[in-house]
Parts: structure tokens; C-alpha cells; sequence
């Protein structure tokens, strides 16, 4: 049986490549309408993805040649789909987290925040997750994990080889008191270090498991809190412009905050309490450090975090520079266009309907500053200079370099969003989109609530399996037209299943922070998943709140919107 089944997975992905495309032909042949054919190359891309066998950067390419091929859509309607708007400004994101990952800021801010925290060790926890769900919401979660997976780690050796002296030193001093005892007549002597020694090893074994698995939990939960924090968001920003062009700025910067922020605050202290809950236990006496040992532990963990911030050295001159775009590129974000007040797009840069500047603009001009400010202080003084001094150029090297950003900057990612444009645009240009749309009108009969709370489900168990940008490239068109025949506001819908997306929490190849936590050991699968379920649980539950509450405000989702009446292919 084993051999066999080795067989078969040495062919599995010959098989999937080459076989799952003949098989689906007889649907063509069958049914050779234009919605029929788009839904052909939809379904073949979906398996694709889901099993990999080719990469994903790849496979978002086949709308580029099967659309053509297929009579779906001209080459050029296809080709301007992978840089659109909402691609330059994931792209300028990813640019800015290159800038501060090279100069060292996240880990200082990291450490700093830690030092600030304190190292008992629920507040350690806390504190762990806190700065990773932060920077997660500017970088790449994979590099935010992989930044504070080997602090955390150093933090635990450390606290493990403090624990291991103490004990040591107080077992010696307990057996010469049981020495001493057992002078007297009738006073026997009782061994209990065993069983104290085992149930302490355990409770290690839990603190490892808990801070580990609240770094790559932090870093998913913290992607959702931005539009450029994670790959699913962005999707949802293409797909409404793309699906929904008259929607204007429905969805930005600000009202994304405004919107997934909170929830990812309460998302942090349910997950914070969960894992509190199973691997230590809500007894105030562990959690909050009380005892010798517990004392030794705190000192250990704290001059840890003091060595690690020593050796990255006073503040930089690039990283104070770094710090100022960033902030630069988030107070324009937030301050484009507001909603409440005019923002600075009001002064110069809109007439009438036509808003020239979009949050795309903002990240194209911080991260075009990267590559022009300096990353040393100019020399002024030409008259003190050695010879050395003199024969450099007067401007220092900049910020950041291309040969940086380019072997930092995952550019697959852009054309994994790109094919997610086009398939949206091939959906809507075949008619696919309008004949999904009828299939699901039956759905109208349903609770729009119990609708948002099924198809959030739907999608975090898909994601467990798959490309989190990928599902929400697969389902996102489907579940907006499912909401134009219903007469529901699509975002209602798209907004809980784009964040359920990013809650890949049970596997450890669900999500590369998974993958980096599991990679150091402390953890089994079984780990992962009883405590991912609860937090996907957790995430779904939050998500449902959020949307029936704080974003219906936001977005006005009792009302079925104009921007939804009518979709406009351009042609």
C-alpha cells in the first residue's frame, strides 16, 4: 500500500499539469460560450493554485495568454490588468518595508517596546504580540516573524538556563537540610524534586509553545489592520475598482483603518487570552511572576532584551531618516482624504468626479525618497577633509540602492495580484459574473448575516490549504455578484471574507509565520491545530462583530449603494 502510494505521488503533479486541462475540455466543447470558456481557464488556475505544481507568480499569468486564445478579451485588455493603480501601491509599500527592514528599524522599535513592556511573563507575551501584529501592519509578516522568532528564542534559552541554576543551587541546599533532618531520630526523609522537576519541565514546555505561536499569530492578525498590510487586502481594493469602478474611494487607506483596526486589537486580546488560557493557565502566581525563580527568569529575559538592543548601536542617521518617510508616507495616507474633513487631495488634485492623486501616489513619492535621501550626513566642512574624504562624492549613498530593493521586493506577489485583476475583468467582460450572479438569487430568502458568517467560514477553512491572496482572488468576484442579485451591499460580504483569508492559523504550511515558528522545534501539528481552530473561531467571530457593528457605520452596509447598480466594462 505504501509503495503505491508513493507511486502515485511521484506523478501527482505530471498528472495535475497535463491531465486536469483535457479533463475539463469536454466543458467547452459541450458549452462553447464565452462565460463558459472564461470559467474553463478560472477552474484550471483554481487548481493550479491550490496545488502548486507550478508556481503561483506563473499560473497568474495564464490570463495573458488563454484570455487572447479564447476569444475573452484582446491582449491589451488583458496585459494593463498587472499594473494597475492598486498594484503601484502595494508595490510602494513593499519598497518602504525594504527601507526599514535593511536599516535595522523594526528590530529597534521591537526591542525598545519590549524593554518598555517588562518580561514577566504575560506582559512578555503581550508585548511580543503587540510589536509584531505593529510591524506587521507595514511589512511583510513572513519578515516580521522571521525578525522575532530568534529574539524570542533567545529570550527562552536564557530564561531556561537561569531556571537550570537556580534549581540547582536550591536542590543542593534541600539536601543538605534533609541531611541534617535525617540526624534526628524518627524524622525520615522524603525525595519530591521528581515530580516538582517534571511539572516544571512541562510548564517550559508550554511557555515555548505559547511565545512562539503568539509571534506568527501576531503577524497575521497585524496584516489585516492596513489596506498594505497583506496581500488579501490589496485584492479587495483591485476588485472594487475593477467590479465596481464608480465606487471611488469607498475603500482606502483611512477607512480600512478606521474599520479593520479595532478589530485587530481585539482580535490580539482574544488571542492573547486563548493562549494564556491553554498553555499557562489563568494562575495570577505563574502569569504574572511571583517567586525566586520567576524573578531569575524576568532578569534573564529582560538583560537579554538590554544585550540585543546594545548591539544594534545609537540611534543611525539612516534610521532617523527612514523613520521620517515612514512617517511621512502614514500621515499622507490618513490625510489624503479623510472622509470627516477635506483632506490635502481637495487643494490641488481634484475637479469635479476626477481625483488625481490616490493612495498609490502617496507610496510612489515616499518610496522614490528612499532613493534620494541620504543615508549619511553630507560633509559641509571641505577644508577639514582628508584626502580620502575628498575624492568621495559629496552626496552620500542613498537610503536604499535597486540592487537592494530588487532582491528584497517579492515580485510575485505583484503578478499573483495581477491575474486576480484579470480574471475579475474576464469575468465581467464573458458575462460569467452575470450568470453567477442568477444561479445564486435564491439565496435572497436567507439572513444577509448568517450569508456573511457561512462564507467567512468557507474562506479561512480554504485558506488553511491554499495562497491567502489566491482565495481571495477566487472568491471575491464570485461573492460580489452573489451580492448585486441579491440586492446586498457587496462589501458587506467582501469585507469579512477578504479578512478571513489572512486566518490561516492550524497548519504549519498554511502561512509562512507558521512554517518559521514550527521550523524551531517546540511544536507538533497537533499543537497548531487544536490551537488554530479556536483561533480561527476567534478570528470569524471578531470579523462578524466588526462588520454588524463599527462597519456599518463606516461603509454605509444597510444600504444597497448606487456604485452597485451597474458595472462598466471599459473597452
Amino acid at each position: 500500500m505504501a509503495s503505491a502510494l508513493s507511486y502515485v505521488s511521484k506523478f501527482k503533479s505530471f498528472v495535475i499539469l497535463f491531465v486536469t486541462p483535457l479533463l475539463l475540455l469536454p466543458l467547452i466543447i459541450l458549452m462553447p460560450a464565452k462565460f463558459v470558456r472564461c470559467a474553463y481557464v478560472i477552474i484550471l488556475m483554481a487548481i493550479y493554485w491550490c496545488t502548486e505544481v507550478i508556481p503561483l507568480a506563473v499560473t497568474s499569468l495564464m490570463p495573458a495568454l488563454l484570455f487572447p486564445l479564447f476569444k475573452i478579451l484582446d491582449s491589451k485588455q488583458v496585459c494593463i490588468q498587472y499594473m494597475k493603480d492598486t498594484n503601484m501601491l502595494f508595490l510602494g509599500g513593499l519598497i518602504v518595508a525594504v527601507a526599514v527592514e535593511r536599516w535595522n528599524l523594526h528590530k529597534r522599535i521591537a526591542l525598545r517596546t519590549l524593554l518598555w513592556v517588562g518580561a514577566k511573563p504575560a506582559q512578555l507575551m503581550l508585548g511580543f504580540m503587540g510589536v509584531t501584529a505593529f510591524l506587521s501592519m507595514w511589512i511583510s509578516n513572513t519578515a516580521t516573524t522571521a525578525m522575532m522568532v530568534p529574539i524570542v528564542e533567545a529570550v527562552l534559552q536564557q530564561m531556561e538556563a537561569t531556571s537550570t541554576a537556580t534549581e540547582a543551587g536550591l536542590g543542593a541546599l534541600e539536601l543538605a537540610d534533609k541531611g541534617k533532618a535525617s540526624e534526628l531520630p524518627g524524622s525520615p526523609v522524603i525525595f519530591e524534586g521528581s515530580a516538582m522537576g517534571q511539572q516544571e519541565n512541562c510548564d517550559r514546555k508550554s511557555m515555548c509553545k505559547a511565545m512562539t505561536l503568539c509571534v506568527c499569530y501576531a503577524a497575521s492578525i497585524g496584516g489585516t489592520a492596513t489596506l498594505t498590510g497583506t496581500g488579501p487586502n490589496v485584492v479587495l481594493l483591485g476588485q472594487m475598482h475593477e467590479l465596481f469602478p464608480d465606487s471611488k474611494d469607498t475603500v482606502n487607506f483611512a477607512s480600512w483603518f478606521g474599520f479593520a483596526f479595532p478589530n485587530m486589537v481585539i482580535m490580539l486580546l482574544l488571542a492573547w487570552l486563548w493562549l494564556q488560557c491553554i498553555y499557562m493557565g489563568f494562575n495570577f502566581k505563574k502569569s504574572w511572576g511571583c517567586g525566586l525563580e520567576r524573578r531569575n527568569n524576568e532578569k534573564a529575559a529582560y538583560e537579554v532584551l538590554q544585550e540585543e538592543y546594545r548591539k544594534l548601536g545609537p540611534f543611525s542617521f539612516a534610521e532617523v531618516n527612514v523613520l521620517l518617510c515612514f512617517l511621512l508616507l502614514v500621515s499622507l495616507w490618513f490625510s489624503r482624504d479623510p472622509g470627516f474633513m477635506p483632506g490635502w487631495l481637495s487643494v490641488a488634485w481634484a475637479e469635479g468626479e476626477t481625483k488625481y492623486a490616490s493612495d498609490a501616489t502617496v507610496a510612489i513619492f515616499v518610496a522614490v525618497l528612499l532613493f534620494v535621501v541620504p543615508s549619511q550626513k553630507p560633509k559641509f566642512n571641505f577644508r577639514s577633509q582628508t584626502e580620502e574624504e575628498r575624492k568621495m562624492p559629496f552626496y552620500p549613498p542613498a537610503l536604499l540602492n535597486w540592487k537592494v530593493t530588487q532582491e528584497k521586493v517579492p515580485w510575485g506577489i505583484v503578478l499573483l495580484l495581477g491575474g486576480g485583476f484579470a480574471l475579475a475583468k474576464g469575468c465581467e467582460a464573458s458575462g460569467l459574473s452575470e450568470w453567477m450572479g442568477k444561479q445564486m438569487e435564491p439565496l435572497h430568502a436567507v439572513p444577509p448575516a448568517a450569508i456573511t458568517l457561512i462564507l467567512s467560514l468557507l474562506v479561512a477553512v480554504f485558506t488553511e490549504c491554499t495562497s491567502n491572496v489566491a482565495t481571495t482572488t477566487l472568491f471575491l468576484p464570485i461573492f460580489a455578484s452573489m451580492s448585486r442579485s441579491i440586492g446586498l451591499n457587496p462589501l458587506y460580504v467582501m469585507l469579512p471574507c477578504t479578512l478571513s483569508a489572512s486566518f490561516a492559523f492550524m497548519l504549519p504550511v498554511a502561512t509562512p509565520p507558521n512554517a518559521i515558528v514550527f521550523a524551531y522545534g517546540h511544536l507538533k501539528v497537533s499543537d497548531m491545530v487544536k490551537t488554530g481552530l479556536m483561533m480561527n473561531i476567534i478570528g470569524v467571530f471578531c470579523v462578524f462583530l466588526a462588520v454588524n457593528t463599527w462597519g456599518r457605520v463606516i461603509f454605509d452596509l444597510d444600504r444597497f449603494p448606487d456604485w452597485a447598480n451597474v458595472t462598466h466594462i471599459e473597452t
